[in-house]
């Protein structure tokens, strides 16, 4: 049985899982979906980057879990990549949606070079918090109505310092065993950095034809390919 720990992106908990989460249990497997500090029903909780990369180790040592699938969708990307390396020979694979990928002593925002004055901006102008997803962001992702509702109504602000502080990394996040999931519809191909990752041995590359948020927009697909990683 594979333990499958999901973390979900920006502004995201637990909740936003669901859908995956169950058909990953109706194959027998162990679902743990992990809100992170300061989101969700942790909202109030301090959190920076390291906060988030130890409640992904946290929830993994605490409960014995082995065989672990990592999987972090979007920013997750960054805590989940530094928790994969630190819980040692209890992973078995991390697997990256649509993801950003640490690099030793960048953050989020100096790895998304187009995007960080706004990303500042927002965290300036709201105490310290990159603001919550509208209607607009979502446009374009493959989200029906209901979908794009969902995903708005859930989300809550992101803690900005998640997003300014440096990842830390001990060894090159290559010599991990990983997939790279790229959602088509945000772009048919994967970041120059996750380009070269994939040049590595221990990784390789899969897609899907949605948009940047596929647990509400091909969860069952989703799950389906998350399937395939535990074999």
């Amino acid at each position: 049985m594979t333990a499958f720990v999901l973390v979900a992106g920006a502004w995201l908990g637990s909740w936003a899982w669901e859908e995956v989460a169950a058909e990953l249990r109706a194959a027998g497997h162990d679902v743990r979906p992990v809100t992170l500090s300061g989101l969700a029903e942790k909202q109030g909780a301090p959190a920076g980057l390291q906060t988030h990369v130890q409640d992904v180790v946290d929830e993994i040592e605490r409960r014995d879990l082995r065989e672990v699938v990592l999987v972090g969708h979007s920013y997750a990307g960054i805590p989940v990549g530094q928790a994969a390396e630190r819980i040692g020979d209890r992973l078995a694979r991390v697997v990256f949606v649509d993801a950003n990928v640490p690099a030793d002593g960048e953050s989020f925002v100096s790895s998304w070079p187009s995007g960080r004055a706004m990303v500042e901006a927002s965290i300036a102008e709201n105490g310290g918090f990159w603001a919550p997803l509208t209607a607009a962001d979502c446009a374009g992702q493959g989200l029906d109505d209901a979908q794009i509702a969902r995903i708005v109504g859930g989300s809550t602000p992101h803690p900005g310092a998640t997003l300014t502080e440096p990842a830390v990394l001990a060894r090159p996040l290559g010599e991990l065993p990983a997939t790279y999931l790229k959602c088509l519809l945000d772009g048919p191909e994967p970041s120059d950095e996750v380009a070269e990752l994939l040049k590595s041995e221990h990784w390789r590359l899969a897609e899907l034809d949605t948009g940047h948020w596929p647990m509400f927009s091909r969860p069952r697909e989703l799950a389906r390919i998350l399937l395939a990683e535990c074999r």
